[in-house]
């Protein structure tokens, strides 16, 4: 089957396309290949490729420039391809998140060859899995030229609304340890995944904050993802490990979010595996400002972790803003309604007209 994109079609004809193209996580080639050969011909446009991402940039020389981002790949296929369309909801792997927002923004691309502020297009790769093969990451340390601009969208599922910042994440272990012992003389020995009923009962009474930022009331959490322990069937444990995960609101740093974790588990061993900062809404900037006039409604946070945080690292203020519904994303049923992606391009066409 040809992967060739066609830019005239209807843009939720567009989204179906490009859900028809598998592209999970480390095997984007084939939808960047079709992305790079639909945008290359633009003559308003400056084209690179790196890797499996697609960067195209106009050049016209305007007092603002944006940047409107959206990740090609998606999760495992989970037998919801090829797409479908039944009483106006487009279905398939990636419907939500995000192959509706890539092609809102493919649209934008090729029917505005002279919008208001220059933008910069940017479709990239492994978004879904870890953050270290994260294309918009490997991007910002090789090409940050390529993602500079005044303000970015990031084109996630928010069901069309303005989604501002995002909460940052982390991933500790917390760990108790025991004495092995034959499980037949257990009181030899002294039981970790016993010891590990203190952690639980932190985690069952802890009350997690709603702090407001910059007018976004964020909801942290702090769960038990994860847990591990046990050597034999017959011997008493000597180490659990309680996987957690703190989502904390943009007020606080990755640092002073470990030192949290670290008071909360006062006492106990705990070891830190991973952690991504999180990112103010920044809505208080004038192309902001003008970003939501044009589109409307009331922005709330974002709960969850996005690509806003490493513009935001980058010093460029941005927004989550796409047509799925996140409550979707990664599910076999996943879809997203086609009136949703057609409001989704108006409204970006008219911000940048």
């Amino acid at each position: 089957m040809s992967t060739r994109l066609d830019l005239t079609q209807d843009v939720g004809e567009l989204t179906a396309r490009i859900v028809d193209v598998e592209s999970v996580s480390g095997d984007e080639k084939a939808l960047a290949d079709a992305v790079e050969e639909a945008l290359r011909p633009l003559p308003h446009l400056t084209v690179e490729r790196d890797g499996e991402s697609v960067v195209a940039r106009t050049g016209l020389g305007r007092a603002e420039r944006v940047v409107i981002a959206g990740h090609l790949d998606t999760v495992p296929v989970a037998g919801n391809l090829p797409s479908r369309v039944e009483d106006g909801l487009l279905y398939g792997c990636g419907t939500a998140d995000m192959k509706s927002g890539v092609a809102v923004a493919l649209k934008l691309a090729a029917a505005l060859p002279e919008p208001c502020r220059d933008v910069t297009y940017v479709f990239y790769d492994c978004e879904e899995i870890e953050a270290e093969r994260n294309g918009l990451l490997r991007l910002s340390r090789t090409r940050p030229d390529l993602l500079a601009g005044d303000f970015a969208v990031l084109m996630e599922p928010t069901d069309g609304m303005i989604e501002g910042g995002c909460q940052g994440t982390l991933r500790a272990q917390v760990v108790t340890r025991g004495k092995r012992a034959h499980s037949a003389r257990s009181w030899f020995g002294v039981n970790a995944i016993h010891a590990a009923e203190p952690v639980l009962a932190v985690l069952n009474a802890y009350r997690a904050r709603r702090p407001v930022v910059d007018g976004l009331e964020f909801h942290e959490g702090l769960n038990a993802v994860g847990i591990g322990g046990g050597v034999a069937g017959n011997v008493i444990p000597d180490e659990c490990v309680v996987t957690v995960n703190y989502r904390f609101a943009p007020d606080l740093s990755l640092e002073a979010a470990r030192e949290h974790v670290s008071e909360v588990f006062d006492g106990f061993e705990v070891r830190f595996t991973d952690g991504a900062a999180a990112a103010r809404p920044g809505l208080t900037h004038p192309v902001a400002a003008a970003f939501v006039d044009a589109v409307g409604g009331t922005p709330r946070a974002k709960l969850g972790w996005t690509d806003v945080s490493l513009f935001s690292g980058l010093g460029v203020p941005a927004v989550n803003y796409g047509p799925g519904d996140p409550n979707l994303a990664h599910q076999r049923g996943e879809f997203v309604a086609l009136e949703k992606i057609a409001d989704c391009e108006r409204r970006m066409l008219d911000w940048l007209s």
